[in-house]
């Protein structure tokens, strides 16, 4: 019986997960640092520590972290910033050493004709001075959703900080007496994305958009030449500190302490200077001539969590250039069951029913427009909501109360019910946006071939509308990036996840 129980053995041994190496740090990262994974699939050889990134948005992460979700199955943290995790309760226990790695300010880049006739390519330019000819509609620009990206939220805090006057950290009063000047600011937003990387893309699919408010970094690596401005009253900037958690044994403690002495390396600062076009951190590395001779003063940041949240909530409900959002629903048989319950929750955590931070600023916001379109075998009748400037509560009601009443049925008429979102007008004023969520591949009416001819013989008005597609259940995968590529949207994969984590993420592009 000996053999017996040595092939058991065997059999439990070729079955189990294989342990990970010693020398792997896991990594709690933001999007922002995988420009950075070609130089750390470097550190195994040269450091002796191999990078596990898990990617995540800016608040998911501080949330992870802060609660203790990240303890045990992470070792460290990498965000473009810890400032917003800092203002948490309970965060700073969660943290220990933290290493910053490299600089990037956030500014604003135009094309160089536009910059020229404003005359910012020479002299000094103030926050006010931009936000000025922004409200004369003198220009336009694009700029991340504070709510999902750092970028963005350093961006919202620069303005704020520079056009209050503030002597020090921002304050809730100061955040509501500077709200009209952040509107007229804002006016001028005509692109949003939920990370900086994504934005870059879109501004250069958009030649009628001026510039964008993004990362020296960004800025720098566009696809056509940028001129950078620098106001003079100051910049945030991202520090980039890679944090090891007080929860990572000792012998992650170690690799951290490998990894950062190997970053801040001369050699790899430049590597990183050149290869990212961010600055370094370390003394006794040159800037290259590039990144411009303006010295960068560092605008105060709040320090209390409920200015900071109520800087976001005042630009989302307020401040930007509202939402126009159409849903895209898979009704059809295939999703009876558990699916279509996941799609009931999904939509109801953003009418205000997840009461996390991230959930919070994911809710449908004030002055958005909502339109629902379920499809099975044919497209369903839109049902339209406005949720108002005030006292948003009563609609965000009736939301949740059709989502509750989703049901499924009948097959899976995708094309023509995504050709019935684009026939709509846009909403004046609005930036409109379209989520598609399907679960199986389309059964009726027209096929894909058929809806791209229809897509590009539309008016530039009505094709201008992103589709992001959620890929859920037995969708095609194939066919649902051509869609995504087609409108210029996005993919968010929902079959490893869930549908409500993807809805969440899809906001930050809305």
């Amino acid at each position: 019986m000996r053999w017996a129980a040595a092939l058991l053995l065997l059999l439990v041994a070729a079955c189990a997960p294989a342990a990970e190496p010693a020398n792997v740090l896991r990594v709690l990262a933001g999007s922002e640092i995988k420009d950075l994974e070609p130089l750390l699939q470097r550190a195994e050889q040269e450091a002796g520590v191999r990078v596990k990134l898990t990617y995540t948005g800016t608040l998911d992460g501080a949330e992870q972290v802060a609660t203790g979700r990240a303890d045990g199955n992470l070792d460290a943290t990498w965000f473009s910033s810890n400032r917003y995790l800092s203002l948490i309760d309970g965060a700073q226990a969660r943290l220990s050493t933290q290493t910053k790695v490299m600089v990037s300010p956030v500014v604003l880049g135009l094309k160089p004709a536009k910059a020229s006739e404003l005359g910012w390519d020479k002299g000094a330019v103030s926050w006010a001075d931009i936000a000025a000819a922004a409200r004369d509609g003198r220009f336009s620009f694009g700029m991340t959703n504070p709510a999902s990206s750092n970028s963005g939220f350093s961006a919202l805090v620069g303005v704020a900080a520079a056009l209050s006057d503030a002597d020090g950290a921002l304050s809730a009063e100061q955040v509501t007496a500077v709200t009209p000047k952040l509107k007229e600011f804002f006016s001028a937003q005509r692109l949003t994305a939920g990370s900086s990387g994504w934005l870059a893309d879109a501004y250069a699919r958009a030649p009628g958009v001026d510039g964008m408010v993004n990362y020296e970094s960004v800025l720098l690596a566009a696809r056509e030449p940028l001129t950078i401005v620098y106001p003079g009253d100051g910049v945030v900037s991202a520090d980039y500190p890679l944090t090891l958690l007080a929860s990572a044994p000792e012998a992650k403690k170690a690799l951290y302490g490998k990894l950062t002495t190997w970053l801040r390396t001369p050699a790899v600062q430049r590597d990183i200077m050149t290869g990212t076009h961010r600055r370094p951190i370390v003394n006794g590395v040159p800037l290259g001539p590039r990144f411009g001779s303006a010295p960068l003063i560092e605008l105060p940041f709040p320090n209390r969590r409920g200015t900071a949240d109520e800087l976001i909530a005042t630009y989302l409900n307020q401040v930007r250039v509202p939402a126009e959002t159409r849903f895209v629903l898979d009704t059809s048989g295939s999703m009876d069951g558990d699916r279509i319950a996941a799609l009931r929750q999904a939509l109801i955590a953003l009418t205000g029913a997840d009461t996390s931070a991230s959930g919070a600023f994911s809710r449908f916001s004030n002055r958005e427009a909502v339109t629902m379109i379920p499809f099975s075998d044919r497209t369903g009748q839109s049902v339209p909501f406005t949720v108002p400037e005030r006292d948003p509560g009563p609609v965000l009601a009736q939301i949740k109360q059709f989502a509750e009443g989703l049901g499924a049925a009948g097959g899976t008429a995708i094309y023509d019910s995504l050709a019935a979102a684009y026939d709509r007008p846009a909403a004046p004023g609005h930036y409109t946006s379209i989520v598609l969520m399907t679960d199986g591949e389309n059964t009726h009416g027209a096929d894909y071939d058929a809806f791209e001819a229809r897509y590009r013989s539309l008016p530039e008005d009505r094709r201008r509308p992103p589709t992001f597609v959620v890929l859920f259940g037995e969708s095609d995968a194939d066919e649902m990036r051509r869609v995504a590529t087609l409108t210029g949207g996005a993919v968010f994969d929902a079959r490893e996840t869930s549908l409500t984590s993807a809805f969440k993420e899809i906001r930050g592009y809305q």
